[in-house]
Order: C-alpha cells, then sequence, then structure tokens
C-alpha cells in the first residue's frame, strides 16, 4: 500500500507491542533543520559540503574545520526545536509500544521531546559534545562555541592542543559498535519497524530494516522520496511525516 495512511488503520499496525523506529533527516526538516539527500538537501544543493563532516578533509584542511565550527554555530543559534513528528513518537514510548528509537540524526530532539534517553539509540553520535582526535577529551560542544565566537576560528583541545570535532561520526570514521549491536538487536525483536523521514540508503542504518524483515517484522515507510526497501515494505506513505505520524501510532481503539 503507497500513499496515505489509510482508514481505518490496519489490524497489524494498531496492534504491534514491540515497535522499533528508525528515524532520518526528513523529521527534523518541520524544526527547519534541512536533510542532506533529497532534492533541496544540503549535499544535494552542495556536494562540497559534504567534505564538512569527512574526517580525512576536516583533519587535513584548518579552512574546513573553520566553516565547519560556523555550521555549528549557525545550528546553535537557529534553536531548532521538536515537532509533532517528535511528539508523535513521545507518545508512542508513552503507551508502552516504542521499544526502541534508533535516530541516524544527530540533533537530539528526539530527547528535547521527551523520548527516554535510555530508549534512543544515536547511531551518528551527537552535536551536543566535541571530542578530541588525539586525547580523546569530551566536552560540551556550547563551550567549544563561546570559543569561536570569541574569536577562536578552529578551538584546539584545551588537555593537550589536538584537534577538536563534534562528537559525531563523520564520513570515514567507524560507528560505536556497541550502539549498531543494539540497534541490530531491537531490529530482530521488534513485531513493526517504521522508517521514518530516512532515505534507507545509509548503511548499517539501512540493513536495519532488512533485519526486521527477516524476523517476520512488518515493515512501514514513511518518507517524502522513494527508498530502497518500498517494494517490500507493508505500507509506504507519503504525507507529511508529523501529519502522517500522529495517525500511524494513534493508540489503539
Amino acid at each position: 500500500m503507497n500513499g496515505a495512511v489509510p482508514e481505518p488503520l490496519p489490524d497489524w499496525l494498531s496492534s504491534a507491542r514491540r515497535i522499533c523506529v528508525l528515524s532520518g533527516a526528513g523529521i527534523s526538516t518541520d524544526s527547519g533543520i534541512p536533510d542532506y539527500r533529497g532534492p533541496d538537501g544540503v549535499w544535494t544543493r552542495n556536494p562540497d559540503a559534504e567534505k564538512l563532516v569527512t574526517i580525512s578533509y576536516y583533519l587535513a584542511d584548518p579552512e574546513i574545520r573553520r566553516r565547519s565550527w560556523l555550521m555549528r554555530q549557525d545550528l546553535l543559534v537557529a534553536d531548532p526545536r521538536p515537532n509533532a513528528g517528535h511528539a508523535a513518537l513521545v507518545d508512542l514510548e508513552r503507551q508502552g509500544r516504542l521499544q526502541v528509537l534508533v535516530t541516524q540524526n544527530i540533533d537530539g530532539l528526539h530527547q528535547a521531546a521527551g523520548s527516554s534517553p535510555d530508549r534512543v539509540l544515536e547511531i551518528h553520535g551527537t552535536v551536543d559534545a566535541v571530542v578530541c582526535t588525539s586525547c580523546g577529551d569530551r566536552t560540551p560542544m556550547r563551550a567549544a562555541l563561546d570559543r569561536v565566537a570569541a574569536g577562536e576560528p578552529d578551538p584546539a583541545c584545551l588537555n593537550c592542543g589536538g584537534i577538536l570535532k563534534s562528537a559525531t561520526v563523520y564520513f570515514g570514521e567507524v560507528l560505536d559498535e556497541r550502539v549498531v549491536e543494539a540497534a541490530a538487536t531491537a531490529a530482530a525483536d521488534c513485531d513493526l519497524f517504521m522508517a521514518v523521514g530516512t532515505s534507507l540508503q545509509v548503511w548499517p542504518a539501512a540493513g536495519l530494516a532488512d533485519l526486521a524483515v527477516r524476523a517476520g517484522a512488518r515493515l512501514v515507510v514513511v518518507n517524502a522520496e522513494p527508498t530502497p526497501y518500498d517494494d517490500i515494505a507493508d505500507l509506504v506513505v507519503r504525507e507529511p511525516i508529523g501529519t502522517a505520524l500522529r495517525r500511524l501510532v494513534a493508540a489503539p481503539g
């Protein structure tokens, strides 16, 4: 089924009790954070911007780091807030049906909306902290951005002088194995897997849908653009995410 949320909801959707959600950039666009690979995405409009989050370029080029810090500063100033899509997933958790929320996003908006931190797996890290690429020291992002605002275009680690970066997984870096394993376990143990606002093109996150389907779970895809998994999904929804999720996660009865 492809298009709008069906009325009434399928029995298997409203009766699901062990739901795993994978969220991508599309759930945060209504909060003013652009996606990356959509028709008007950051990297679609400016492929060179991908260098700002590619570890080899970042470590080698001070100008790339300067631009990256300015990008982080702009995000802080914008002060994005959770939207209806984030709120719908909080409701799903309160119903006792959301087991795990795996997110490819680094913006922290799920937790800001009220999702329990112990149910959120940030597979690509978080923008709320910075780490030293030399000694591993971890400090708040805001402290680093305060230094940028005070005139340091490329703040160095105060502990060892090494290069600082956001605590996100850049292209060319390895994901946290413990987070990936926890996400895989959740996908294999759910009765419904919902992919929300994600292109399902980035691995290993996209592979979670395969794990869920092979384990017998239903698959729902909520995304503005087609994904490689639409053909095997039990339901594909093209409606705006905030509108769609409110109806998809409605409490049974």
